[in-house]
């Protein structure tokens, strides 16, 4: 059985269509990262997942369960952390995971246990009797995901959990996550940041104007746009007209340019043989290059060849 299982679900705001027809298996354990710009419909997505939002067509299963008719025990077995921290200021760590975890019927000395389980866990225990507002950003995010595991969700979802997180406080985060899935978690994680999905997650789908545009691997999803990317740079701007116009055809879809760095990139289909003749073709127009190398595509340039702009 899916951990979660999305079919044919569409819902509309007045005119806007978040989402149309997503169809989406989600199997048990691991991560499973969704890919998408501001507006391309991930947490209108994670909402009806979670049973706050109602899809007008179609259905969605979590842990076997209908999100609709089966809510309220849906929410006994998933967790959910939103794009923002919410903690009450006022509250110390220990206060906020203890009145979560009464919230959902834990009684208050099982609460506080597993409250105090969790400080722990995130390294938060020093800062236990602290109120929320004396807490830094990192440590905000770190609590909110301690709240949102406090029962021990089979099914966790994660909507941006790094957003505006420094390089250290995103790392950190990773760990936790990681440490839930070897737990036994299955974690569903939307991002904005495709670093984070290819470092993290088993599985990637990306959705785009309320639409899954492409789903797999982070390997399986580069393939589609080619095998590698040819990237070079010319010594003089005023070359690289000329060292596009003779190059073009060596590459399998479009050349991307960037003219303050006088480079030029683009994926082929055989790497070998088109390193050799960009070679050839440059030296044969008297073209100088100042650096010439191949690499395999990142996950931006898969999304970027996939919905024609960039992630954001």
């Amino acid at each position: 059985m899916d951990a979660i299982k999305v079919s044919g679900v569409s819902k509309s705001f007045g005119d806007v269509e978040a989402l149309k027809k997503v169809v989406l298996s989600i199997p048990q354990g691991g991560i499973y990262a969704l890919l998408g710009p501001n507006g391309a419909g991930k947490t209108t997505l994670i909402k009806i997942m979670t049973t706050l939002l109602k899809p007008d067509s179609g259905s969605v299963k979590v842990g076997g369960l209908d999100v609709v008719s089966q809510a309220v025990q849906v929410r006994k077995i998933i967790g959910f952390a939103g794009q923002f921290a919410a903690i009450d200021d006022h509250l110390t760590g220990r206060e906020n995971l203890e009145m979560v975890g009464r919230l959902y019927h834990l009684g208050r000395r099982k609460a506080r246990l597993r409250a105090d389980e969790i400080l722990r866990q995130l390294d938060l225990a020093g800062a236990a009797d602290r109120t929320g507002r004396t807490y830094s950003g990192g440590m905000r995010r770190r609590l909110d995901l301690g709240a949102s595991f406090i029962t021990s969700p089979s099914i966790l979802f994660l909507d941006e959990p790094t957003t505006g997180l420094d390089p250290r406080g995103r790392a950190d985060l990773w760990d936790v996550i990681r440490e839930l899935v070897v737990g036994g978690t299955t974690l569903l994680l939307t991002t904005q940041n495709l670093e984070e999905a290819e470092e993290l997650a088993k599985q990637i789908a990306i959705i785009d104007r309320g639409r899954l545009i492409a789903e797999g691997t982070a390997s399986e999803l580069k393939e589609r746009i080619g095998g590698s990317i040819l990237e070079f740079r010319v010594q003089s701007g005023e070359q690289l007209e000329r060292a596009r116009d003779a190059t073009r055809d060596l590459f399998s879809g479009n050349q991307a340019i960037d003219p303050q760095l006088g480079r030029i990139s683009g994926s082929v289909a055989s790497s070998t043989d088109a390193l050799a003749q960009l070679v050839r073709r440059l030296d044969a127009s008297g073209i100088n290059i100042a650096d010439i190398h191949l690499r395999r595509p990142t996950l931006n340039e898969v999304f970027l060849a996939l919905t024609g702009r960039e992630s954001e």
